[in-house]
């Protein structure tokens, strides 16, 4: 991709359709901030004061404190404190996420971020307040990471394309259905581990993905309410052009003006009409980007370029 990952993790909130790069960005500088926070309270001797903050942003397990805190159920999502665990987060995040993009857009891959971190959230609630093996632990009990979005873009990536291939290191190819299947095998079996309630939120998060694609196929997006706030605070926060227009109406200004209005569908640089528009985005989530002519690539370039 033009200009590589890191200009596209310093543009991430330059550009509309980027949801994956956003996602990545957010974390890092969420990582960021908390590594400079706990680093000068700590050596200041305020460690206390950091773990308040930190867990003023985490999802708790006490249904009591979830109602003072409900925003958690989104925060937690995007708070890293090890480097393994936020490392291996993103590259997988990262791995899965542009299969996803590709195939069904920036925007349904936010809808899966935060809709398998809400899974993995409320499900690890619901347990450790049922699950006798968690009742001692229920007050103090605190999470935060991706792993439950990132599971559920990993899962839902596999359900998608199931035979496509990644190259892994000193193994070679390897379908990621399978990658898929053991990424869950080891949250089942940590699931009665040290941190149990951890993991079984990545398997409120996989479960979601590998639903959402199922729902998805029916024609059923269950990410749109996501989907309206998101275009809701993106209408917010962008600012619209001003534009004034001035024209003189002179006597063949009518005819002028409805001549240009229609597109030169004689010449060889014909515009393109909404319809086959859809029908070239149709066939990119049905088969992928690679799989245009060259006619269909040409289209969609001047459409997407074209001045509205």
């Amino acid at each position: 991709m033009y200009g590589g990952f890191w200009y596209h993790i310093r543009h991430a909130f330059d550009h509309k359709d980027n949801g994956l790069y956003k996602i990545i960005a957010i974390n890092l500088l969420a990582f960021l901030v908390l590594m400079v926070l706990r680093v000068f309270l700590t050596i200041g001797g305020a460690e206390e004061v950091y773990r308040s903050i930190v867990s003023f942003f985490m999802m708790p397990a006490s249904i009591t404190r979830f109602l003072m805190q409900p925003w958690t159920l989104i925060s937690y999502m995007f708070l890293h404190e090890g480097f393994l665990h936020i490392i291996f987060n993103l590259l997988f995040l990262y791995w899965f996420g542009l299969l996803v993009q590709e195939y069904l857009g920036s925007r349904k891959l936010v809808n899966l971020y935060f809709l398998g971190g809400i899974a993995g959230g409320l499900l690890y609630m619901v347990l450790y307040n049922i699950a006798p093996y968690f009742s001692d632990k229920v007050d103090a009990a605190l999470m935060l990471g991706a792993s439950a979005g990132v599971y559920a873009i990993v899962v839902a990536a596999a359900t998608l394309r199931p035979d496509t291939q990644f190259h892994l290191l000193l193994i070679g190819p390897v379908k990621i259905k399978y990658i898929a299947i053991f990424y869950v095998l080891i949250a089942f079996a940590n699931s009665a581990g040290s941190n149990a309630g951890g993991e079984l939120a990545h398997l409120g998060g996989a479960a979601l993905g590998y639903f959402y694609i199922l729902q998805l196929n029916k024609g059923i997006d269950m990410g749109r309410p996501i989907q309206a706030i998101g275009q809701f605070f993106e209408k917010l926060f962008t600012s619209k052009p001003k534009v004034k227009v001035t024209y003189r109406r002179g006597p063949d200004s009518g005819k002028s003006a409805s001549t240009k209005s229609r597109p030169n569908k004689t010449s060889g640089g014909s515009s393109s009409t909404q319809e086959e528009i859809d029908r070239i985005l149709d066939k990119i989530a049905e088969k992928g980007y690679d799989n245009l002519s060259k006619e269909e690539k040409r289209k969609l370039f001047d459409f997407s370029n074209k001045d509205v």
